[in-house]
């Protein structure tokens, strides 16, 4: 099979929609098909893996490059002569690709991962979420078929009119992410820095941005024998180390590999924030490394948490009281943590990115078995 991947995200950028895009071209490989990737210009390499990687124009917003419509991507898709156009998140770029592959008479597979609409809102423009959401729905409409990741999603996408939708979650890698990594130099010297006094650190994994809603963690201050630990960077780091001065928070820095995995191994209680994921990837690595999960009760973390087995949903609309409480139940019980450590582990465990992209490529053969070939000439 040959594949198209048309991201609007991809290295050196690091964030779910990435992480996704690279398991999948990693299972591609190893499978024996042939692709490509077209990315927006941010410094991407030439080649992954072997597979040609084009950059096409971007222009930079808040740290993140957004991929510009060019008339040289239809010429991409056609040299290459795919059989099936997969756009990971599609906005701009991922939508001018859909609308090339349907002139070219190629099906296509839309991933949605990122909620736009919301996005604009909370970065200030409030003013083009109306629009933002229109292209994001033109686009999944001319998809051959869209891919949601939650339930919370494809409620989203069903109230807008979107058809020809099916679920598909992510994949975690269970080797990566283990509670055996406890023992690990890396994660026993990083929990000796953080709690050398035995104190329960509570973790986040993620970038630092608005829509993460971070400042949330100034709910827990002043709670007994609890350090916070941090991995990320992003646009709000100095925001946030002015909203949390003076608590006890341990700024760790964007990590990725043995060392991500070491930070998890480390840390007692997961914490998520915001209520905009559409999935919430570093909900199921925690579960993965045995680490119990407290998060918002919205959006991906409803399918991924079930309250008071694996972690700790916590009502948004009362997020200071009840965050805190949630961290504080499981801050002062060992035992709690254990159970809902392995229930985490357990339920993640046959949820591997080979499982996961192999449910992928049969959607591909959905897509390519349901195309409706339209001639260039009648559109």
């Amino acid at each position: 099979m040959r594949v198209a991947v048309i991201t609007e995200s991809f290295l050196p950028t690091v964030n779910g929609v990435t992480t996704s895009v690279c398991r999948v071209l990693d299972h591609l490989r190893a499978s024996g098909h042939q692709a490509l990737v077209v990315t927006p210009s941010a410094g991407a390499p030439a080649k992954y893996l072997g597979f040609p990687v084009h950059e096409v124009p971007a222009l930079a917003y808040r740290r993140f490059p957004v991929g510009l419509p060019t008339p040289a991507l239809q010429g991409i898709l056609s040299d290459f002569a795919p059989d099936v156009v997969h756009a990971a998140s599609p906005f701009l770029l991922g939508a001018q690709g859909i609308a090339a592959a349907k002139r070219l008479g190629v099906p296509s597979v839309a991933v949605y991962q990122t909620d736009v609409a919301r996005y604009a809102a909370r970065h200030g423009l409030s003013a083009a979420t109306g629009l933002a959401w229109r292209m994001v729905k033109r686009a999944h409409e001319n998809a051959d078929l869209t891919l949601v990741p939650s339930t919370a999603a494809m409620r989203d996408l069903e109230a807008a009119g979107v058809q020809r939708l099916q679920r598909w979650g992510r994949g975690v890698d269970t080797a990566l992410f283990t509670p055996n990594r406890r023992d690990s130099p890396g994660a026993v010297q990083l929990r000796r820095g953080l709690a050398p006094f035995g104190e329960v650190v509570v973790g986040y994994v993620g970038r630092l941005a608005p829509e993460k809603q971070l400042e949330r963690l100034r709910a827990l201050r002043g709670l007994r024998n609890v350090t916070i630990a941090v991995v990320g960077d992003g646009a709000s780091r100095m925001t946030l180390e002015r909203a949390l001065r003076g608590m006890p928070v341990v700024w760790l820095g964007q990590r990725s590999g043995t060392d991500l995995a070491d930070a998890y191994a480390a840390i007692d209680v997961f914490v998520h924030t915001g209520t905009e994921e559409t999935f919430g990837q570093t909900l199921q690595e925690a579960h993965a490394s045995g680490v119990p999960v407290v998060a918002p009760a919205a959006g991906g973390p409803l399918d991924l948490v079930a309250h008071g087995v694996d972690g700790l949903l916590f009502d948004p609309d009362d997020a200071d009281a009840q965050l805190r409480a949630s961290v504080a139940t499981l801050a002062h019980d060992a035992e709690l943590r254990r159970r809902m450590g392995e229930a985490g582990r357990r339920k993640v465990r046959t949820r591997t990115w080979d499982v996961v992209c192999e449910e992928l490529l049969g959607h591909y053969g959905t897509a390519i078995r349901g195309a409706q070939r339209v001639p260039s000439a009648q559109l």
